[in-house]
């Protein structure tokens, strides 16, 4: 399908326009109820999803659910998918005990219907990590995400990606736990898997040389830190729009490292990039605005 390509692509507001012209069609055939319709509705919302629009996103994942819920099985997988898709958008929002909520939906659904050691299993284990991690709830996050490792460990071949993943996000748990040398183990791990089946600009390469980078800084190597930072923002500046999100939690680490090093002055520049970006992009009552303010604030304090 051409809407589905060009997603693919990073074309996000050409596939919408594909997407709704189908959906025309599709409304003036099909019965209100038809799973076509509910695909549909669910591509149109992960294109907005990937624009950053995720109170429109939701507003379309909440069309299909409700056309899958009418015509599958209660226990059916593909309204998991549609409950971890809503649980996404949130997650961006910032909304994340919405996000637990439908996050769990899907998790109960996968346990019941698919093999204990399937992927989609693992994905569940690792979404509900994540989202434990964004809410400071560090034990939990490590308990779910070792349970998404186990699985993959299982379940794939020793270099995918998932598996990469994995690593990444229990390193990011040992690093907000402070146990830095045991987060750079599992970074390095996730990193020599990503450095072989990734191409040199791709944005999970630029994630884990961040995530490395936040390690560093941590433990007050702001030269080292910088250094994975840098290599994170080239990645990111070719491969993201001007306005996601990710550009501005590495416009925002790249800042606080200069503030480590003592220069303000940069420090102020690469944080109010963020600012930008986050005011842009994100609700304003997102925890991450209110960050990138407190760390203005305290840079000019220093100034």
């Amino acid at each position: 399908m051409l809407g589905m390509l060009k997603s693919q692509q990073g074309q996000y507001k050409e596939p919408v326009s594909f997407y709704e012209k189908a959906l025309e069609i599709k409304r003036k055939t099909l019965p209100e109820d038809h799973s076509s319709l509910a695909a549909t509705y669910n591509n149109i919302g992960l294109a907005y999803n990937s624009m950053s629009n995720y109170s429109t996103a939701l507003e379309f994942y909440d069309k299909s659910l409700k056309v899958r819920e009418k015509s599958l099985s209660p226990n059916h997988p593909v309204l998991a998918q549609s409950y971890n898709n809503i649980g996404l958008a949130y997650n961006y929002m910032g909304k994340y005990s919405t996000t637990l909520e439908f996050y769990h939906k899907a998790l109960r659904i996968r346990e019941k219907s698919l093999s204990p050691n399937h992927p989609h299993l693992a994905t569940s284990y690792n979404n509900i990590g994540a989202t434990y991690y964004n809410m400071g709830n560090y034990s939990k996050a490590l308990e779910f995400h070792e349970k998404s490792l186990k699985i993959r460990e299982i379940a794939l071949p020793p270099n995918h990606p998932d598996l990469a993943t994995s690593y990444n996000n229990i390193s990011s748990v040992y690093d907000s736990m402070s146990n830095y040398p045991e987060a750079l183990e599992f970074y390095d791990k996730s990193l020599k898997i990503l450095e072989k089946y990734l191409p040199p600009n791709h944005p999970n390469l630029a994630s884990s040389y961040n995530n490395i980078g936040v390690a560093y800084k941590n433990m007050g190597n702001y030269s080292k830190a910088l250094g994975f930072y840098d290599k994170a923002l080239k990645i990111l500046e070719k491969s993201l729009p001007p306005n996601h999100p990710d550009l501005a939690t590495s416009y925002n680490n790249i800042g606080m490292a200069y503030s480590g090093q003592g220069d303000y002055p940069k420090a102020l520049s690469y944080l109010e990039k963020s600012l930008a970006i986050f005011k842009e992009s994100l609700p304003p009552t997102h925890p991450h605005i209110k960050t990138l303010i407190d760390n203005i604030d305290s840079v000019k304090k220093k100034m």
